[in-house]
């Protein structure tokens, strides 16, 4: 079995320092931006896999029903928590860098 993958670290930040040291390096309202920026990118990997599942050419069966659709759903949603919160698509790194600019420069971003 394989093990799970290290959440990624931007370039910045030493994997030594960990997430309290990071999120205390940061200004409370980059530290928001950056939660606001992985709710986001968690939002468009739903719908994208939303999207996905809709084109499926699948046929309906007792064993494709209302249970599994709802098993599909959990599992998609947990997957883009966990994909948005490690950085692996990149959209929240991206918003984060764009609407940083537009924060007061107070030296520690």
């Amino acid at each position: 079995m394989t093990s799970p993958l290290p959440p990624s670290v931007p370039p910045s930040v030493s994997r030594s320092t960990g997430p309290v040291a990071r999120s205390s390096a940061l200004s409370q309202e980059r530290a928001e931006l950056r939660k606001a920026a992985e709710g986001f990118e968690a939002i468009m990997i739903r719908r994208m896999l939303a999207t996905a599942r809709a084109a499926s050419f699948a046929e309906e069966t007792p064993l494709t029903g209302g249970g599994l659709q709802q098993f599909q759903t959990m599992r998609d949603e947990h997957f883009a928590d966990v994909a948005a919160a490690s950085g692996a698509f990149g959209f929240a790194r991206s918003i984060e860098a764009q609407l940083a600019q537009h924060l007061p420069d107070k030296g520690d971003n």
